[in-house]
């Protein structure tokens, strides 16, 4: 039986693989194998198949008993998340091998917790807490309410820590206030097993404090941390500015292995982002980078754009309401041409503007494995969209997720866009509200997701000064799509009769459409050559756009 559980860890792999040799074979791409890490589709198919065999009837249940679906799930779920991290470690010992040997410990740690589960049995309640053994890796006091921590405090949430040979390597002190009396408690601690933690969370961890104990608190935590070789930190929601910086030198000196930075508002000015691109030694194996919410302004962006030119395998880099301008969105576009393994980008919210656009389009065909791009106000318009449709149309065949709401968006470039939608056939979201696409546009849009994308679970196109002839065919794009979650077009110009017929469509499934509540069918913002031409003639509109094509590649 424990060599069967094996193999059902294996078939899960399997089917992962066989579900990526079909995908690379549509993509006409060549992809060298990479057993681990593993998806997170196929943890969640490896939970899902373990759930299954806990509800199956076997000889173990006919003795122990027949676990509840409630039960299982819980089980299943814990089984997976120890067998993962068990996996990880094995992984971090040969991050350039072909990860067989992670694949080998996550289906061994699997197999092994399953067969104790089986042999358990329905828990008794008594035992909820004891449903499975594990030596506790994470040391985590950021639940419950949000509170100031002293002294007597800390030294009691801190007591797991004092324990000879706890394995603790992730520790998390957010969401509570560190005071200079509970810090003088944590920081000997701390720092006597900091030789074996590789994941700090420290974010918002001194709120409601005056600026002089702030820094001080920062200060001791830094110095206390000082050497530890971690692959995640996370300092945002702290509101250190450049002093805060400035107070987490020695701790940002000694990091030459980070893999993950978190510094969200945090207001990190110029000044600030400057201190850290100069503290920090070494961005070699930065895969997550994470600016959002600070006020680095273009001079600001100059320094973040050192960080990325040094972060060769960033796959994940977000620098989202950071009133970046022109000048900052060219650097930071240029930046990022040096990062052909990006995954995740997310620049919205900024005053990136025409020129920007542009230049991001000159580098982002270069990001293979782009799966999620969000560029939502950035101030685009159509010279911007355009160029960055025509780049993606040709590059990033594994695109789930394109956001473009805010940016001044006219049917002038949907032609373009649209034919950049139609080739993302693994696409789920698409959000393009807040623009003006119009019918012309909005019917575009509607053909390029007709065929195919049946991945699609959300479309977004609200306030786009759509009428009946658009939202009628965005709603017959996308109404029997399997797995379709939403779809809103509210805040536009269609008639009551254009309501009714949206509705109508989706009667099986009301669930999936949007409120409409602020249409307007009187469409008040038209110009003068829609008021000649009146509602009504949303239908020819229709048919004088059935002929448009949008070209998709073969």
């Amino acid at each position: 039986m424990h060599f069967g559980l094996v193999l059902l860890v294996a078939e899960v792999f399997v089917d992962h693989l066989d579900m990526d040799s079909s995908t690379q074979t549509f993509q006409h791409r060549t992809i060298s194998f990479k057993l681990w890490p593993a998806t997170q589709s196929t943890r969640i198919l490896l939970v899902e198949r373990m759930v299954k065999n806990f509800l199956t009837p076997s000889i173990f249940s006919r003795k122990y008993g027949l676990l509840s679906k409630e039960e299982a799930e819980e089980d299943a779920k814990k089984i997976e998340a120890i067998a993962f991290a068990a996996a990880e470690q094995q992984f971090e010992k040969e991050p350039y091998g072909d990860g067989s040997s992670a694949v080998q410990v996550y289906a061994r740690e699997s197999s092994k917790l399953m067969m104790e589960v089986l042999k358990r049995g329905p828990k008794a309640k008594e035992d909820d807490e004891k449903s499975i053994s594990v030596v506790e890796s994470v040391f985590d006091i950021s639940g419950g309410r949000r509170s100031f921590i002293d002294a007597e405090e800390a030294e009691e949430l801190f007591k797991p820590l004092r324990e000879y040979g706890n394995s603790y390597t992730k520790i998390c002190l957010s969401n509570r206030s560190f005071g200079l009396d509970a810090a003088n408690v944590a920081v000997p601690i701390l720092s006597s097993i900091k030789h074996q933690l590789k994941e700090v969370d420290l974010s918002d961890f001194i709120a409601g404090r005056s600026e002089t104990e702030a820094i001080e608190v920062m200060n001791l935590f830094s110095s206390a941390l000082e050497g530890c070789v971690l692959r995640y930190l996370n300092l945002s929601d702290n509101a250190m500015g450049e002093k805060g910086v400035n107070a987490f030198e020695s701790l940002l000196r000694s990091q030459s292995k980070l893999e993950e930075l978190y510094l969200m508002n945090d207001g990190i000015s110029e000044e600030a982002a400057r201190a850290v691109s100069k503290f920090i030694p070494s961005t070699e194996k930065l895969r997550v980078l994470h600016f959002h919410n600070n006020m680095t302004g273009d001079e600001g962006a100059m320094a973040i754009s050192d960080i990325v030119k040094r972060s060769p395998v960033l796959e994940d880099f977000r620098c989202s309401s950071t009133r970046v301008g022109s000048e900052g969105g060219v650097a930071l576009a240029e930046a990022l041409g040096t990062c052909t393994h990006l995954k995740k980008l997310d620049l919205r919210d900024n005053m990136f503007g025409v020129e920007s656009g542009v230049a991001l389009s000159k580098v982002i065909s270069a990001f293979t494995d782009l799966t999620e791009v969000y560029l939502s106000y950035l101030n685009l318009e159509d010279e911007g969209t355009e160029a960055l449709a025509n780049a993606l149309k040709d590059s990033a065949p594994s695109l789930e997720v394109l956001e473009l709401a805010g940016n001044d968006i006219t049917p002038k470039s949907t032609a373009a866009l649209a034919s950049c939608i139609g080739a993302k056939q693994f696409l789920t979201r698409l959000i393009l509200s807040e623009n003006e696409l119009k019918d012309e546009g909005a019917i575009l849009i509607s053909k390029a997701l007709a065929e195919g994308h049946v991945q699609l679970t959300e479309v977004d196109l609200s306030s786009n000064l759509i009428r009946r002839a658009g939202a009628r065919l965005l709603a017959q794009a996308v109404v029997n799509k399997p797995g379709f979650k939403s779809l809103n077009i509210n805040g536009n110009f269609i008639s009551d009769e254009g309501i009714d017929e949206v509705v109508d469509m989706f009667k099986n499934s009301p669930h999936l459409l949007g409120p409409l509540d602020e249409n307007d069918p009187e469409g008040e913002d038209l110009d003068e050559e829609d008021e000649d031409e009146g509602a009504d003639n949303n239908d020819d509109l229709e048919l004088r756009l059935k002929g448009l094509e949008i070209k998709q590649e073969e």
